[in-house]
């Protein structure tokens, strides 16, 4: 279960020559609430994304610290009458000096306190169930094979009908059959015309044949190759075709937030109090307000990430939040997925109180350990992926994938236009030597 973690941090400094040293003892307050992955329990220790965060920033900025609760367990709102609860308002009441936790970087926030530059970014999306997913469309069929493997495909289809019926004119005419005579249906030798050749090979393809089969080895060897080239594509094209129908591909129903405010089949809702609860709110876009009026009007909200996400694993719910938790939902259960589209961009900040002179050695201490690839390192070591079926996604197959099966119908093509060749020079040779000693036979009868 995902939990809500939050910081406080409270000391007293010195500023000495740009260098933040303690002049007392540093206490964090930590909520008895954890959010996964940002704080979470290990026996006594605490362990986390912000854990390490702060390590680093402490090593770097020089300071010690220790790590208690936060009272109320929330991240910080203004209340209507003004006051701000949670980890915000302990640092405004001066109970800590600073709040490290995924606090999003709001207007209404930096006027009450001090905030750092962004640690990480963020923004609005949706969190779904897989398997709310929208009717097939009528093309989904031809998703298993890229574009340009189909056209590949329509090549190799037309090529090789094109190869039988010149080789199955070479046999005729290797039989002596005139070009006029080609035409001629009764002909039990002529069946392999132009539209019977595309017959027979779309037959082949579908392994229903369409007989009858060419006569001729160089005919044989052309459908002996298309043979193989389709059974190796259909069994591609079958097995692609059901990856590409499970849960895990299905597309999505809700694919942003217009389509979420234009439909009434799935509920959805935010977490109640949160900043993406005041985007909703203050925004001027229809959309938004649509949204939120929807959430005001029927209380859909949830009172934590937890809630969100068990909702959402039910089904039936659309989970609205920032990107960064929902990423993280979907790299530990497999049955969820995040909408692509994201909003509302934002970044999580450290909190400290207005005026203090840490923030600046704070920001500064978060920008060398981004340009030094230290955060982007704690991002993937604590967003890692358990989720092993996503890893496994099918994507259409491109060509390069087929371009074994592609030459084997190649050569096989070639090699019976070759055969076709050197059955028509053979028996071409043979009749000719058959007529001179036709011709000679009837010069001796004459002088008979």
């Amino acid at each position: 279960m995902m939990l809500l973690g939050l910081f406080l941090l409270s000391f007293g400094f010195l500023l000495d020559r740009g260098t933040c040293t303690a002049s007392k003892r540093l206490f964090i307050y930590l909520d008895h609430i954890y959010q996964e992955p940002y704080v979470m329990s290990k026996g006594a220790q605490l362990e986390g994304f912000c854990v390490d965060l702060l390590s680093e920033v402490a090593k770097k900025v020089g300071f010690k610290y220790k790590v208690q609760l936060v009272k109320d367990g929330a991240y910080g709102r203004q209340e209507e009458s003004g006051n701000w609860n949670g980890m915000v308002g302990e640092v405004v009441r001066g109970e800590a000096d600073l709040a490290i936790a995924p606090l999003t970087l709001t207007a209404a926030r930096e006027k009450a306190v001090g905030m750092t530059k962004p640690f990480m970014q963020t923004g609005i999306s949706i969190l779904l169930r897989k398997d709310i997913s929208e009717d097939a469309g009528f093309f989904d069929f031809l998703s298993p094979f890229s574009a340009q493997t189909w056209v590949g495909i329509l090549i190799a289809y037309l090529g090789t009908a094109a190869c039988i019926f010149i080789v199955a004119r070479l046999y005729l005419y290797s039989f002596g059959l005139s070009p006029s005579e080609w035409s001629q249906p009764q002909s039990e030798k002529n069946t392999f015309g132009l539209l019977h050749s595309l017959w027979y090979t779309a037959g082949a393809l579908t392994l229903q044949g369409a007989g009858p089969h060419p006569k001729a080895l160089s005919g044989r060897v052309i459908c002996s190759s298309w043979w193989l080239f389709s059974v190796v594509l259909l069994a591609c094209y079958f097995s692609n075709l059901s990856s590409t129908k499970t849960p895990e591909s299905s597309h999505l129903m809700v694919k942003g937030f217009e389509d979420l405010a234009n439909q009434d089949v799935i509920e959805y809702g935010c977490l109640a109090g949160s900043s993406t609860l005041a985007f909703f709110k203050n925004s001027n876009n229809p959309v938004y307000r649509r949204i939120y009026e929807h959430m005001e009007r029927t209380k859909s909200f949830v009172s934590s990430m937890d809630e969100g996400i068990r909702r959402a694993k039910e089904g039936n719910y659309a989970f609205i939040g920032e990107s960064v938790s929902l990423d993280l939902a979907i790299a530990r259960y497999c049955e969820l997925v995040r909408a692509h589209e994201v909003v509302g961009m934002r970044g999580y900040s450290i909190a400290a109180a207005l005026g203090s002179p840490i923030i600046k050695n704070l920001s500064v201490a978060i920008l060398q350990l981004s340009e030094a690839g230290e955060l982007a390192y704690l991002r993937s070591k604590w967003w890692a992926s358990s989720c092993i079926a996503d890893k496994g996604k099918v994507s259409a197959v491109q060509p390069h994938n087929l371009k074994g099966i592609f030459l084997v119908l190649s050569l096989g093509l070639g090699l019976g236009t070759i055969v076709a060749v050197l059955e028509l020079t053979f028996k071409s040779r043979r009749r000719a030597a058959e007529h001179k000693v036709r011709a000679r036979l009837s010069q001796l009868t004459c002088l008979k």
